[in-house]
């Protein structure tokens, strides 16, 4: 008899029978999960004691979190993004060595086929904004300049909006371009100055963030793709440091080694030897890869 009520449910022994449940599982990794997802889920239900109306809320949510995902829409993903979880495994799968550039996530608005331009092209084709050049060097962590680094680059307008968002009010592939550096690991373009804008929040994530009294935006910045051979591949962005919402994105993307400073030049010389038309904001900001081991 003793036997048998220990295999039955209560309020005590819950995870323990549920996770008992799963010996037979033919996958050991998942076993694993599980039991440490259901170990802390039982944990917290324990400590919250929600209402059974509390609690059918929260499967609501989740129910209507799932039919706002589509083709292009992924709400479970920015569920993760905004509770901080995207950003965690991001760093848990890119612990990285002193010295070398620091990962962030990807974002939504990647294109695959973005152009190759040639190195100090325009990526802006609409000509609206601030003018700005951003420069560089790549190098591996033993200081040596990287040859042939593919930098795949993309950045919001002036207004906040990629081309993606503006399909007929910006050109295709507006704001993005792909660059290889030379011998010197040393690269350069020119874009706008990007502004701050909101992650979607037109959908539960967005009323979420409302009732817990956050905002949705994400401060300026530039997102980087940096390959080269022989090299890990690195995701990441560069911030504007001044931004209003630096101290608080809404994904929790900015580290410190992320900020960098967007100088106005005003001066004549400056101007003329940077080859730029007239002020400008710059933008230095050296990336280090990792060599593959």
């Amino acid at each position: 008899m003793e036997t048998h009520e220990q295999g039955f449910f209560t309020e005590e022994n819950s995870a323990d029978v549920v996770i008992s449940r799963n010996a037979k599982a033919k996958n050991e990794r998942l076993a694993e999960v599980m039991e440490v997802i259901t170990r802390h889920l039982h944990a917290a239900v324990k400590e919250i004691e929600p209402t059974q109306e509390e609690w059918f809320e929260a499967i609501m949510f989740l129910t209507k979190t799932g039919q706002m995902c589509n083709d292009w829409r992924q709400e479970y993903i920015l569920l993760s993004d905004v509770l901080g979880v995207s950003m965690l495994v991001d760093a848990i799968n890119n612990r990285k060595p002193t010295g070398a550039s620091e990962s962030t996530v990807l974002g939504p608005f990647h294109v695959a086929d973005a152009p190759e331009l040639p190195m100090g092209a325009n990526i802006c084709l609409d000509q609206k904004g601030d003018p700005m050049l951003v420069r560089g060097r790549i190098t591996g962590t033993d200081g040596k300049p990287i040859d042939h680094a593919k930098i795949d680059v993309w950045q919001a307008n002036d207004e906040g909006f990629y081309d993606v968002q503006q399909k007929g009010i910006q050109p295709d592939f507006n704001l993005r371009g792909v660059f290889r550096t030379g011998p010197d690991g040393s690269y350069h373009f020119r874009g706008v100055k990007p502004k701050y804008y909101p992650i979607p929040d037109d959908g539960p994530v967005g009323q979420l963030l409302g009732k817990l009294g956050r905002h949705p935006y994400r401060p300026a910045h530039l997102h980087y793709i940096l390959e080269a051979e022989g090299y890990e591949t690195l995701v990441t962005h560069i911030f504007d440091p001044d931004d209003r919402y630096i101290n608080s994105d809404a994904v929790f993307g900015v580290k410190q080694s992320l900020l960098a400073r967007f100088d106005w030049v005003e001066d004549a010389e400056r101007i003329k030897a940077a080859g730029m038309e007239g002020p400008y904001f710059e933008v230095v900001h050296d990336f280090v890869l990792v060599p593959k081991t």
